[in-house]
């Protein structure tokens, strides 16, 4: 019986935990295969064209992409935004798309409280001071205690639930932006619902988003946002890039309209470029709220057993982006 090839495209790291896995499983009927080529020197359809399941990162997965991967069953994504997929193209070609939620909330979590307290006691920034040659615990802006100030949390999923217990023991009051959920919900979790975005902007000292990257919400926080937020408030972004405009942002960080912000995430990851490097008012990490040595694993072998249950069990995996558009041509 001929294997099914599964293609890791210009994922991180060897396949040596994958391989591991399906030994343990007692797996053998498919076969792993993986490309570094980030120079372009074939493209990517050229490597993925006899792939029957495919793991990708950063790729773009256009509908002229995946039209032209005629052996295409299952894209497996590492990640739990999706949105460099067109899952519509794929559901009406017949490939499952699948993410990995709830891998890393814990790190999330903890990263985005983590980029909170670095921005309230400067750490980051006196440790640049420190190491440029000044022993000055006065130099750059005051800093207030944030015991009663107000976090604006921007959607409600795991992260956010997760963040709750930390918010709450530094005596922060918790507003909720998340149009889909009742205040009786939020309620129930110690916090409070605003009733716009716009509401939450001007009320919060702290912003904190934590939405998926969609139409809907690309450039959710742009120059009218902003300038909406508190001269002194601090954002933070642990979602994804394009949810900001970065250049507003930068421009907002450059003139006052707000104090400071931490990312996680830039629009241009592509080439790991930002004007938001050159800023002493900001604190970036690469990307990296996610990592631990346990959630990459997690995340690793959830990815897998998408693929397995699809290709060797023959069934819709489990955390299937796309079902209901695959559902419904089926009906």
């Amino acid at each position: 019986m001929k294997k099914q090839k599964i293609l890791y495209y210009n994922v991180d790291d060897t396949l040596d935990y994958e391989k591991s896995l399906l030994e343990q499983w007692g797996i053998t009927e498919v076969e792993l295969a993986e490309v570094h080529d980030k120079s372009g020197q074939k493209s990517f359809v050229e490597y993925a064209a006899g792939a029957d399941g495919i793991v990708v990162e950063y790729e773009q997965l256009t509908a002229a992409v995946l039209e032209q991967l005629p052996c295409c069953k299952i894209v497996s994504l590492q990640s739990i935004g999706y949105n460099n997929v067109d899952v519509e193209a794929a559901a009406r070609l017949g490939i499952c798309v699948t993410n990995i939620p709830g891998f890393c909330t814990e790190e999330v979590a903890l990263h985005a409280v983590g980029m909170l307290i670095d921005l309230a006691r400067k750490i980051t920034y006196y440790d640049r001071s420190v190491r440029n040659g000044s022993w000055d615990p006065l130099l750059g802006p005051p800093i207030h205690r944030i015991s009663g100030k107000t976090i604006g949390l921007v959607f409600f999923g795991s992260i956010p639930k997760a963040m709750l217990p930390m918010l709450k023991a530094l005596g922060l009051n918790i507003l909720v932006y998340a149009p889909t959920k009742t205040a009786e919900y939020l309620a129930q979790y110690g916090a409070q619902k605003a009733q716009s975005l716009e509401e939450l902007l001007q009320v919060s000292d702290i912003v904190s988003l934590h939405c998926p990257l969609m139409d809907s919400t690309r450039h959710l926080i742009g120059k009218r946002e902003l300038a909406m937020m508190k001269p002194d408030a601090f954002l933070i972004n642990t979602a994804r890039g394009a949810v900001v405009d970065e250049k507003a942002l930068v421009h907002a960080l450059k003139s006052g309209v707000i104090a400071a912000a931490a990312v996680d995430v830039i629009e241009d990851e592509e080439n790991e470029t930002s004007e938001l490097f050159e800023l002493e008012n900001t604190v970036i990490t690469p990307h990296a709220a996610f990592l631990s040595v346990d959630s990459y694993e997690q995340g690793r072998r959830m990815a897998l057993e998408q693929l397995l249950q699809r290709l060797v069990e023959k069934r819709l995996p489990d955390h299937l982006v796309n079902r209901t558009l695959i559902e419904n041509l089926k009906g």
